[in-house]
């Protein structure tokens, strides 16, 4: 049930402001990538050192969301929203700061780190306000706006970078400031009520899922630096695993967790847990995948490339809104079996002619997959979220970011090694066809060509000879396939898993109610 604290006349004025609170954590997921390169040679970083500047960020963010929903919903989200709000923003000024010498390294992962404790912090409490101030039946049409403009926002990242880093790589970090101030003023201006029931946290669940989701993540990520061959990659993803698995089991017998995990035996939230894992196994891959594409294959610069990006997001922002407008009408069934289906038809599309080395033969099929991904992420996140009980909707969301990170964290690891393999078996091919190259030759400078070809961010546009950018789109063809294939994995388990029809609101029990604050 939702509280409506703000009232009917302030809630588009809440919506913004938490818009304006998360819209950095989505800018920060893609932006500092594209200044990478200038950072590292400004700072003289290392490759391993400008590696853990994007990945601590991440990994940071990935586990210590559980917390954050959690906390918010203990210590009441406003509260919460702006701590998050000013954690990011200050982390985000010293890594702008961040000193030229022997203390760079250091600095600036540490501070980014930090950013990712305030975005884990912040946006669960943001979802959380959403969704307490408007009712059940608003909730799709409110949302999809949240997604639809948030999501538009990992887009930007690039654009915005590149030209800030025209001017100074610290601009990238800088530029978050303004938004937080107005993230604050809007809140302020709002005051967005929300009830919430204070509790002691569950600091040994916290160390549990926060070293098993860091660990498996860390191994995840490095995956493609070290090698999968590498014994530290499967010990470190097993021991993530073991702690989750022991996280579980120690949630179950408490009495104040820190996630409430008895959740997942609601149906529809685990349904849409799955459903989610699914879609951002193929959404922030997606990304990072399309970007390399459209460098190497394409010969776009950083600029061009986000803004060939921006198709998806035209197609994704539009139908966000419908998706929506479908769930408040009909329910989540609809809305993300179709959008499912669509995203499907359109990555597969988008596969089948990423050999022809033409954006104008792809622009229609990259705004389809964007369309199918916005009619459906908002309404099945949304309605995940609906099946939680008013006061836990900050761990609801915390739940459902943790499974969106590590989905998308372990899809990145594996697709990026199966590009990497076709990259290099179809290079070898072609070196093997010049003459006076043995095979044992073609396959050593495949190998040497390849190493580190998947680091991160896009590269520069520069040329690349012809049927190396050939070799590249057979690459990312396969990925593409694999991503239209997950997109209808996914369309399968929300056919088959969720009910049809509008959720009905659920009263809240006396008993529930014991102990609550509104703030």
């Amino acid at each position: 049930m939702s509280t409506n604290g703000a009232g009917s006349g302030r809630k588009g004025l809440v919506l913004a402001a938490m818009i304006f609170a998360v819209a950095m954590t989505f800018i920060d997921q893609t932006i500092v990538s594209i200044a990478a390169p200038t950072i590292q040679t400004k700072l003289g970083l290392s490759g391993t050192g400008m590696q853990w500047a994007i990945n601590a960020y991440l990994l940071a963010m990935a586990a210590l969301f559980a917390f954050g929903g959690r906390l918010s919903d203990t210590l009441g989200h406003r509260r919460t929203v702006i701590a998050g709000v000013i954690i990011f923003a200050g982390a985000s000024a010293l890594c702008g700061a961040t000193p030229t010498g022997a203390l760079a390294q250091s600095w600036i992962i540490t501070f980014r780190a930090l950013q990712g404790l305030g975005g884990a912090v912040m946006y669960p409490a943001a979802l959380a306000i959403v969704v307490n101030t408007y009712e059940l039946r608003e909730r799709g049409k409110a949302l999809a706006l949240f997604f639809g403009i948030a999501g538009g926002l990992t887009a930007v990242g690039p654009i915005l970078g590149g030209y800030l880093t025209q001017w100074t790589w610290r601009g990238i970090f800088w530029v978050n400031i303004p938004v937080a101030l107005v993230a604050l003023v809007l809140i302020w201006m709002s005051k967005p009520e929300t009830r919430f029931r204070p509790a002691p946290i569950d600091y040994r669940g916290l160390v549990l899922i926060a070293s098993g989701v860091a660990l498996s993540v860390f191994g995840f990520q490095q995956s493609h630096v070290w090698g999968w061959s590498n014994p530290a990659i499967g010990l470190s993803i097993a021991a993530g695993a073991l702690l989750l698995v022991l996280f579980f089991r120690y949630e179950r017998g408490r009495t104040s967790p820190l996630m409430d995990v008895r959740i997942f035996s609601n149906r529809a939230f685990a349904v849409q847990c799955l459903v989610l894992g699914l879609c951002m196994a193929v959404f922030l891959p997606m990304f990072f995948f399309a970007s390399e594409y459209a460098s190497i294959s394409l010969g776009q610069n950083a600029q061009q490339a986000g803004l060939t990006l921006l198709y998806f997001f035209g197609g994704f922002v539009v139908t966000a809104q419908i998706g929506g407008r479908m769930l408040d009408r009909v329910g989540a069934k609809r809305p993300v079996v179709a959008g499912a289906v669509i995203a499907a038809a359109g990555f597969y599309l988008w596969a089948s002619r990423m050999t022809d080395l033409d954006l104008s033969k792809l622009t229609w099929f990259i705004v389809l997959a964007g369309a199918g991904m916005g009619l459906m992420i908002s309404p099945s996140n949304t309605d995940a979220v609906n099946r939680a009980s008013s006061l836990s909707y900050g761990e609801a969301t915390g739940i459902t970011m943790t499974v969106r990170n590590y989905a998308s964290s372990l899809s990145l690891a594996v697709l990026g090694t199966v590009l990497i393999s076709v990259f290099q078996s179809r290079l070898a091919d072609t070196f093997a066809q010049e003459p006076h190259t043995t095979r044992a030759q073609a396959d050593a400078m495949a190998a040497a060509a390849t190493h580190g070809s998947s680091s991160g961010g896009s590269g520069s546009g520069g040329t690349v000879p012809r049927p190396i950018a050939l070799d590249f789109a057979h690459a990312a063809q396969v990925v593409f396939y694999i991503m239209a294939g997950l997109m209808a994995v996914a369309a399968v388990v929300a056919l088959v898993g969720l009910r049809g029809g509008v959720q009905a609101p659920e009263a809240e029990s006396e008993s529930a109610a014991e102990g609550v604050q509104t703030a």
